[in-house]
């Protein structure tokens, strides 16, 4: 009774805040307590959580907490609890300073909750917010959690959020170039919320072995696809505006080469170029910065190349950035795929590289996965949540 009265308390501010607000046409799946709160209300509780893990203006955590939930373990991602860890570094172990529960990373050695890390879990509670992107870790550790939580007899809950970039574009991921940055066989822009992307992992049985987590999504109400959605926090240290979200999908393929994005920067993601293509009159520097990252591509060197803070970003995923570095690295005779395993990784397959490198144009590259893409969307259709 007690923890229903905070409850009740709790779910009466959201609902006046969001009315206040004036931002009551979408509700986020964690702003809706009355959906979940009873099916956690008793149970020992879970969280995989981040800094945009928020119910109303406060963090999930502090929320069910301050009712007197009785959570037992946060689960951490790339980038930490909060947020603040640099891309592609270890997140360690440790507790909340705030709340004094337990921590455990999701992101270096172990992507994945171990039985002992579950026994004291009756029911875990996913609220992170994607990007929409295949690459983008995230969802890769929802893989892992849904996994783990079929294999241990747990219950999953997704608390679902819009999808920020919502294309349905790029070359579908092929069996052979699984990894952490692409698990399943979909395209780099999925055109799914997270909550759909749990869904479609049941349905086509990519966890394995016959395995099927016992699954609850709560959606947002008031959105539907293709509806712009612009992210009050940003999703992690290098994508600091939704400028950078939309142009993600078509930049991070350069990670693959040795081309500059800008981590290092104050407008990572937003910008491109490296010290070899003085031709641009752009330039930029990166150096090491604290929570983006330490050691940036081209350290400390002037790279010159392309200001995209302005500019109208693709309604998709286009190649056109990588082929007009292309080419002008082949004039000057330098070494573009630096890593080419990494781009095709991220790719989800060797066939962008190899027609590049083979001097073909982006329509002609496209049409490989038209077939896949269609197939593709066939499989989507049966999991959404929201109208198009």
């Amino acid at each position: 009774m007690k923890h229903s009265i905070k409850y009740l308390i709790l779910t009466g501010w959201l609902i006046l805040t969001s009315l206040m607000q004036g931002y009551a046409q979408i509700r986020m799946g964690a702003e809706q307590t009355e959906c979940y709160f009873p099916l956690i209300e008793g149970k020992r509780v879970a969280l995989v959580v981040n800094q945009t893990s928020l119910i109303g203006e406060k963090h999930l955590l502090d929320s069910l907490y301050n009712i007197g939930i009785n959570i037992t373990r946060i689960f951490a991602p790339e980038h930490g609890l909060r947020g603040e860890a640099d891309a592609g570094a270890t997140v360690k172990d440790g507790k909340d300073t705030r709340t004094g529960i337990p921590i455990a990373s999701l992101y270096g050695k172990n992507k994945k909750p171990t039985p002992q890390q579950l026994a004291d879990t009756d029911v875990v509670v996913f609220d992170i917010q994607d990007v929409g992107a295949r690459f983008y870790t995230y969802i890769s550790t929802l893989y892992y959690i849904m996994q783990a939580c079929a294999e241990n007899g747990k219950e999953l809950i997704v608390l679902d959020r819009p999808n920020p970039c919502d294309y349905v574009d790029g070359p579908v991921l092929k069996p052979e170039y699984k990894s952490f940055v692409g698990m399943f066989p979909i395209p780099i822009l999925h055109g799914c919320t997270v909550g759909e992307i749990a869904r479609m992992i049941n349905g086509e049985g990519w966890l394995g072995n016959g395995l099927q987590c016992t699954l609850k999504v709560v959606s947002a109400s008031g959105w539907k696809h293709g509806q712009p959605y612009s992210l009050p926090v940003k999703p992690s240290p290098n994508l600091p505006n939704d400028q950078a979200i939309a142009l993600y999908a078509s930049l991070c393929p350069f990670e693959g080469t040795s081309v500059s994005v800008g981590r290092g920067t104050e407008f990572p993601f937003q910008v491109i170029g490296s010290p070899y293509t003085n031709s641009y009159s752009f330039r930029f520097m990166p150096r090491p910065l604290k929570g983006s990252d330490m050691n940036p591509m081209h350290k400390n060197k002037n790279c010159y190349g392309k200001d995209l803070r302005n500019v109208q970003p693709p309604k998709g995923f286009t190649l056109s950035y990588v082929l007009e570095f292309y080419r002008l690295y082949q004039k000057q005779t330098k070494e573009f795929f630096t890593r080419p395993q990494w781009f095709d990784l991220l790719m989800g397959t060797d066939q962008v590289r190899l027609d590049i490198q083979s001097g073909k144009d982006e329509a002609i590259i496209r049409k490989a996965w038209q077939k896949d893409l269609e197939e593709y969307q066939a499989i989507r259709k049966k999991y959404l949540l929201y109208p198009n």
